[in-house]
């Protein structure tokens, strides 16, 4: 009996042992499942907290919003230089003016450094002509007409300098690129009775003399502009050389009556001087055509109105030869 009430006792603490045990950890179980919630809330708070202040403190980083910023800097920066560009340009039309040719070309360099274009190109390859740097004149021009195809001050600017280094079949070829560009981008600067002048001109230098009838022709139909002696001057060249002399002279007369109209609005003494100049000499060469159709009479006459201006000009050995070419014919 002592035995078995020995057994027993264990036997009873065994059971209060896992008593204990199970309910210690049920209490272990239910706080830990608690725990557990309230981390994996916090974790997930922070994240949604993180996930909001990133957007709304990187918006930018979003494609579109992104693609505005950097439009938005461009834009100033292109406005940054185009305005430094036209306070370059706006000085060095100043200085050209002035005839400070120099340091017009220094703000012409500081423009096109800011931003580069046909037209300043342009307006700096007029500035090297001016000091007859003829080589960075051309360069310029060039870079003007390949900037923009249809620049035609470019165009004729650089058939002026090929004209005046006597490339006259480069000269050509400006001009036609110069008509072609007017008629389809205007320029204000330029007029179409002009380029057909210019280019009447080349003709007749080139001595194709029926297509530079046809240039002052046209140049005289155009409405545009002022219309010149020398262009109705040259076209009689051009008939003269042609044979058709009637016609060589009534361009001359023609001459001879734009320069009456226009002498009395000219400033300068020396400029009226040169226009009363080519008026005799207009009247000689329509004088000489006149004895060649048998015009005696006409003849006389255009070399007695040569004798006039000549003694107007105090031209006295014009006037002696015209005074024997009058007694000749008497």
């Amino acid at each position: 009996m002592k035995k078995a009430k020995t057994t027993q006792k264990p036997r009873k603490k065994i059971v209060a042992n896992k008593q204990t045990t199970k309910e210690t950890c049920c209490g272990t179980a239910s706080v830990w499942s608690w725990s557990i919630y309230f981390y994996w809330f916090i974790i997930l708070f922070f994240i949604a907290a993180t996930f909001y202040l990133l957007g709304r403190s990187h918006e930018f980083m979003r494609p579109r919003s992104r693609r505005s910023v950097v439009i938005e800097n461009v834009q100033k920066l292109q406005e940054e230089k185009l305005k430094q560009q036209d306070d370059y340009v706006a000085a060095a039309r100043q200085k050209l003016a002035d005839g400070n040719i120099e340091d017009a070309i220094h703000d012409l360099d500081a423009a096109i450094d800011a931003n580069a274009n046909s037209d300043i190109y342009t307006l700096r390859g007029e500035a090297y002509m001016q000091i007859g740097n003829y080589q960075n004149a051309l360069a310029d021009f060039g870079a003007a007409v390949e900037s923009d195809g249809l620049n035609a001050v470019a165009f004729y600017d650089r058939a002026l300098l090929n004209t005046r280094l006597e490339n006259y079949d480069a000269a050509l070829n400006d001009i036609n690129n110069a008509l072609a560009a007017q008629s389809m981008k205007p320029s204000d600067i330029l007029n179409m009775r002009d380029l057909y002048a210019k280019r009447g001109q080349l003709n007749l230098w080139l001595k194709n003399w029926q297509g530079a009838i046809a240039d002052y022709t046209n140049s005289l139909a155009r409405a545009e502009g002022s219309i010149s002696a020398d262009v109705y001057a040259e076209r009689a060249e051009a008939y003269t050389n042609e044979g058709q002399y009637e016609q060589a002279i009534t361009d001359y007369t023609s001459a001879v009556r734009v320069i009456s109209e226009q002498i009395q609005a000219v400033a300068s003494q020396e400029e009226r001087e040169s226009k009363s100049s080519d008026a005799m000499s207009y009247f000689e060469k329509s004088a000489a055509l006149n004895l060649k159709l048998d015009n005696i009479d006409a003849a006389k006459s255009d070399l007695e109105s040569a004798f006039a201006i000549a003694v107007a000009l105090n031209d006295e050995e014009s006037a002696s030869r015209i005074q024997s070419l009058i007694n000749a014919l008497n």
